[in-house]
């Protein structure tokens, strides 16, 4: 089976429905800002044939396989190697100002999960990397072998809402000492051995959560997310739609806080005419975050936890 066939976008049909209206126009533009393997991005070219798409993504190696996926196209598709908080620039580069469409699915490829050598997935092992740009940064080996213990305390609790970061950590300090940390399998057998049996009896794999926590800090995927969504908005002209697909509470509240600080005024209290340049500049497409369908994680269980939400600008920023 190919990657591309591996490769299940999630919430396909709703994502379009949500950019639909803003990308009927020809000389569209939709930026696909998390490319993966291209599920999403194609579905965007062939539903509105006279849009341009840009996609963006930091794994070289999913810009290859995506970039045979979506040749057909031709010039209607431009692939950038960048992360997506640099949005911005990548705009700026190409000569775009606005653009109409952007879509994030902030969850992790399939290839990612699947591909062995990249130590994402936490039931099978493999070397401890976890960087979703191979030629930059600290692998997750390097961050378990050198931070130090209260720094690994603070990024378990706070990027895996780990109950039991402090024993976990506790035992990886006492086992790196003896042997530094290369690969995935000894990480998850020591989190099994650490966490008593109670915090074992709950919500999945007890590793899911240090491995979350590892990823997002090896990415710095939350620091780039509060820089991205803020750009994505200021990006899209009046009438312009921006779609997020979050996987966890932390990404998700983010975008929420984003989205709402856009569609609320913000006006004085008391004021008895609210001013044209306190009204809200986005309009709320979801109501909370849309959830898949059971018929959708029957077929594609990566979606089960994906949490959807979508805004529309209705004005212009006037301050």
């Amino acid at each position: 089976m190919s990657e591309q066939q591996r490769h299940v976008p999630v919430m396909l049909q709703r994502c379009l429905d949500l950019l639909a209206p803003a990308l009927t126009e020809p000389g569209a533009v939709v930026v696909d800002c998390t490319l993966g393997l291209g599920g999403h991005s194609e579905a965007l070219l062939r539903s509105f044939p006279e849009a341009r798409l840009v996609a963006l993504d930091r794994d070289k190696e999913a810009l290859r396989l995506s970039g045979e996926r979506l040749a057909p196209f031709g010039e209607r598709a431009t692939l950038v190697h960048a992360v997506y908080d640099e949005l911005p620039d990548v705009l700026d580069r190409l000569g775009i100002g606005q653009v109409q469409g952007v879509l994030f699915d902030l969850g992790v490829s399939s290839m990612q999960l699947d591909e062995a050598d990249r130590g994402f997935a936490y039931a099978q092992d493999a070397p401890l990397d976890m960087r979703m740009d191979q030629t930059a940064g600290l692998s997750a080996a390097e961050v378990l072998n050198t931070y130090p213990p209260g720094e690994l305390v603070r990024i378990l609790r706070a990027y895996g809402e780990e109950k039991q970061a402090k024993r976990i950590v506790s035992a990886i300090v006492r086992e790196r000492e003896k042997e530094p940390f290369s690969n995935s399998a000894r990480l998850v057998e020591l989190i099994r051995d650490a966490l008593p049996q109670a915090a074992k009896r709950t919500g999945g794999n007890p590793a899911k959560r240090t491995f979350q926590a590892l990823r997002i800090e090896v990415n710095g995927e939350l620091s780039v997310l509060e820089r991205a969504i803020p750009a994505a908005v200021r990006a899209i002209g009046v009438g312009g739609r921006v779609a997020v697909l979050s996987y966890h509470s932390l990404e998700d509240r983010l975008v929420k806080q984003v989205f709402a600080e856009g569609a609320a005024t913000t006006a004085p209290p008391g004021l008895p005419v609210v001013p044209e340049r306190y009204q809200p500049r986005l309009k709320l497409l979801t109501r909370g975050a849309e959830l898949p369908t059971e018929e959708e994680v029957a077929e594609n269980r990566r979606a089960a936890p994906a949490r959807l939400r979508g805004v529309q600008r209705i004005r212009e920023d006037l301050s």
